[in-house]
């Protein structure tokens, strides 16, 4: 199974920009599982329940816990919204509520391009 990485806005990238070496490295290392292994490990990968659908890519490093915020879209896009660093058991509500809105803008936008 090969599922293919988009990123929708610069949320992810600017957060990914300022990492170092190292965690770059890690960082990649879990998007090539995600993109390769059909079924991706809960350690990895997690259905965030009560958000409509947004998973946490879940990356750790030797200083920290680092969360990606991503959602599918026709079943083998993997839409990368936010990076964090995650510093309490739970993800932060304003992580969330980007999350989430970032994902309906992300679907808004396609609806608007299929009219055209």
């Amino acid at each position: 199974m090969k599922r293919e990485l988009l990123f929708f806005d610069d949320y992810f990238l600017d957060f990914y920009s300022k990492q170092d070496l190292k965690t770059k490295e890690k960082i990649d290392f879990v998007l090539d599982l995600i993109r390769n292994v059909e079924r991706v490990p809960i350690k990895f990968l997690k259905y965030l329940e009560g958000t409509d659908s947004l998973y946490e890519i879940r990356v750790l490093t030797y200083k920290s816990n680092i969360r990606i915020l991503s959602f599918l879209d026709e079943g083998n896009l993997v839409n990368l919204i936010n990076g964090f660093i995650k510093k309490t058991d739970k993800t932060p509500k304003k992580e969330l509520e980007l999350g989430i809105k970032l994902k309906e803008e992300y679907f808004i936008e396609k609806f608007e391009r299929k009219r055209k």
